[in-house]
């Protein structure tokens, strides 16, 4: 079996609808409206690539892990307003996973956390392939180490045998 990966971010589908949104809605869905002011600083969770200087984002709550298990969480994403999805091969680790310290939490079927890793993305493709070598593994996610935030998921490719 090769610990073949994908790395996928959010469906935009699912953020379309706060772009409407005026500055007195979004701050009552606890989400904000920025101008890009730093590059990197504010990478979008459905392009997984840094929002350009001057781009508009939207800052909003989001429940990354939404799973019935201790380790149900949510937290801030950015999401650009002129966002298309990402559309990674196999295998593929974009720039703004690669530029950043992650965090890599694996997780079984049931939500539940297996095991975890700290490692710089630039070296993250051997982190993946030791945590899938666990058969139990079912995803990882990704977090950015130093702020926490959610970044992406990262998908088996190949068909797993049963442990």
């Amino acid at each position: 079996m090769t610990n073949s990966f994908q790395i996928v971010g959010l469906p935009l589908a699912k953020f379309a609808p706060w772009f409407s949104l005026n500055e007195t809605e979004l701050e009552q869905k606890g989400a904000r409206r920025l101008i890009v002011d730093a590059k990197p600083g504010f990478p979008c969770r459905v392009s997984l690539a840094d929002a350009e200087l001057g781009e508009r984002v939207i800052l909003l709550p989001f429940t990354h892990q939404p799973v019935d298990s201790p380790y149900r969480a949510s937290g801030p994403i950015f999401v650009r307003e002129t966002a298309k999805e990402a559309a990674l091969a196999p295998g593929e680790i974009p720039e703004v996973v690669c530029s950043r310290l992650m965090s890599v939490r694996a997780y079984d079927d049931g939500g539940m956390m297996v095991n975890a890793a700290v490692t710089a993305g630039s070296e993250l493709e051997p982190c993946i392939a030791k945590l899938f070598a666990n058969p139990r593994v079912s995803y990882l996610h990704l977090h950015n180490a130093g702020a926490g935030c959610y970044s992406c998921r990262v998908e088996r490719t190949e068909v797993r045998l049963p442990a």
